[in-house]
């Protein structure tokens, strides 16, 4: 049974060199029952990085079956009642999880996400906040339609809704947070936290850089999933 209060972190890692700095950021974190689950998606390099937190972390290593796969065993693993994912170029700001947990318990969500900012190769945040408010659910549900604001190291959700809608597909290897969130939205009220609770790191290196096209390609494959459930979802909130 899942302990009501703890969170489950599942950094998906593969030959990642900051993922030092995303270990750091979870286990620095304000809120103290959490469990930081590190799934190796079959990385041959910087894992040595991990060896200072042996104790610290639950490792899980596995063959190369991408993101989707890495966080779908982690998750399986978890023993927490809330998931979080962190990539692991990206950091946690100390309070994130703390400030999510009021938020979601004070709003009566399930699912709740944040604004963030960009950092560079060293570190340096490059951009002010990026936030991505929303007015009312037929805003959030429209711009879902075209395509995603949510981003996935920022989100912090209740198991429970697993177990309603399944785990990430892990056909798509670069939308599959997308495709979840589209999932979740018909049947989830979400809520937002205006203020900023992570790092998220920009660099070359980076899949949506090194895949755009078939990153694009993906997204077309999402939204013809979907896009006729969040019409019809549209009309059920009076959306003409």
């Amino acid at each position: 049974m899942n302990h009501s209060s703890k969170v489950s972190v599942v950094i998906p890692f593969y030959n990642c060199p900051y993922i030092d700095e995303a270990v750091e950021s979870v286990l620095a974190q304000s809120y103290s029952d959490i469990e930081l689950i590190v799934v190796d998606d079959g990385s041959s390099l910087y894992t040595d990085k991990l060896n200072p937190y042996r104790d610290k972390i639950i490792y899980i290593r596995k063959g190369n079956g991408g993101t989707g796969s890495a966080l779908n065993m982690g998750i399986k693993a978890a023993s927490g009642a809330y998931f979080a994912w962190l990539s692991a170029d990206d950091r946690f700001h100390p309070h994130k999880i703390e400030r999510q947990l009021q938020e979601m318990r004070s709003t009566g969500t399930l699912f709740n996400h944040t604004a963030y900012y960009y950092i560079n190769e060293r570190s340096e945040r490059v951009s002010e906040v990026i936030s991505v408010p929303f007015p009312d659910r037929r805003e959030l549900i429209k711009t879902m339609m075209t395509g995603c604001p949510v981003n996935g190291s920022s989100v912090l959700l209740h198991m429970d809704i697993f177990r309603a809608v399944g785990l990430f597909n892990e056909s798509f290897l670069y939308t599959q947070d997308y495709d979840l969130w589209l999932r979740i939205l018909p049947h989830y009220s979400w809520s937002y936290i205006k203020e900023p609770l992570l790092d998220y790191r920009v660099h070359q290196a980076m899949g949506s850089i090194i895949h755009n096209e078939a990153q694009s390609r993906e997204i077309k494959m999402v939204q013809a999933k979907h896009n006729g459930a969040l019409a019809k979802l549209l009309r059920k909130e009076g959306w003409p």
